[in-house]
């Protein structure tokens, strides 16, 4: 079982990850189409923005959401969605298996950064569970699917700190620790995890008052 774990599943895995993904980028252009223009008589058509004002119509673009009426959970919620890339993709260990793999390399943080960015990740965890279970607010919207994508994010994160400070059983928590990347990038396309990778495809293309560019496209 461990053997099929690490190898074939993982194969696995990246195949339904990346299948999943461009199965969801043609959806999303079978369900959008392209927005028609349409200028009232002796308008002239804007100009493109300068880099600057780009800049400046993006921050304005976040007046009325969430990073004003909320900023912890604003802050929190970045922070949270930046380690989750970053943390994977930079981690020594995974590199090392990437190169043995494939013979890729890239740059990794040292060991000692990803432990406490993964600490700060889980501890973001917690604040979401916490919001989850003690708010009422939000309590009253929260189903057992919302507690199971925590439980999803969270488990390749919390098997990881595990493994690398040696708790419990080395072999199984590794084990654990690769089902659980494997099942996360599975449900990564399917569920509600895709917004992290979706979330510029819809803020650039898609015109609304939260986008950070007029927009090409309609639902």
């Amino acid at each position: 079982m461990y053997d099929f774990i690490q190898g074939q599943l993982v194969s696995i895995a990246f195949v339904i990850f990346i299948l999943g993904l461009i199965f969801q980028i043609f959806k999303f252009f079978k369900l959008t189409k392209k927005k028609e223009w349409s200028y009232p008589p002796g308008e002239v058509k804007r100009e493109k923005k300068t880099a600057g004002q780009w800049v400046a119509f993006c921050l304005a673009s976040l007046n009325g959401t969430l990073w004003k009426t909320d900023p912890l959970l604003t802050v929190v919620t970045l922070v949270f969605h930046v380690f989750l890339i970053l943390v994977p993709i930079f981690l020594l260990g995974h590199n090392i298996l990437l190169d043995q793999s494939w013979g890729l390399s890239l740059w990794s943080l040292p060991e000692s950064i990803t432990d406490i960015l993964t600490l700060v990740f889980l501890i973001c965890v917690a604040f979401f569970l916490g919001r989850r279970l003690f708010l009422s607010r939000v309590r009253a919207i929260t189903t057992v699917y919302d507690y199971l994508i925590l439980l999803i994010v969270a488990a390749p994160f919390l098997t990881g700190y595990f493994a690398y400070h040696q708790w419990f059983n080395y072999d199984t928590v590794m084990t654990l620790h690769i089902l659980a990347g494997e099942v996360m990038l599975i449900t990564i396309p399917f569920t509600k995890l895709g917004h992290m990778l979706f979330f510029f495809l819809y803020r650039f293309l898609i015109g609304n008052e939260y986008s950070f560019a007029r927009g090409e496209r309609v639902w």
